[in-house]
């Protein structure tokens, strides 16, 4: 037998953020209204995290052949930047389909 829900419990699986909290915690949004002001800003923070994933692999495939080595260690921590906000992204949108 299920227990009954709490009236303020959500039936909506929450959300992960595409930043992270103190200590670099996930933060997660519980809501029942996707066109909610946080909502509009993760979709906004998400959009700009995979556009600047993209110009940043365009730029490092036009570098890499001719880049020295002290420029590669920058480029390399900024494409690792990248990724991990890129899959943030994957794993929040991953979330919201299943």
């Amino acid at each position: 037998m299920t227990q009954p829900r709490p009236e303020h419990a959500s039936t909506h699986e929450a959300r992960l953020l595409p930043w992270s909290g103190p200590e670099g915690k996930p933060c997660f949004l519980i809501t029942d209204d996707h066109g909610g002001p946080v909502s509009r800003l993760a979709d906004a923070t998400e959009s700009i995290h995979l556009g600047m994933g993209a110009d940043l692999l365009t730029h490092a495939r036009r570098l890499l052949p001719e880049t020295p080595t002290g420029e590669l260690r920058y480029l390399a921590e900024r494409l690792a930047d990248a990724l991990d906000a890129v899959l943030r992204v994957a794993e929040s949108r991953g979330r919201r389909l299943r």
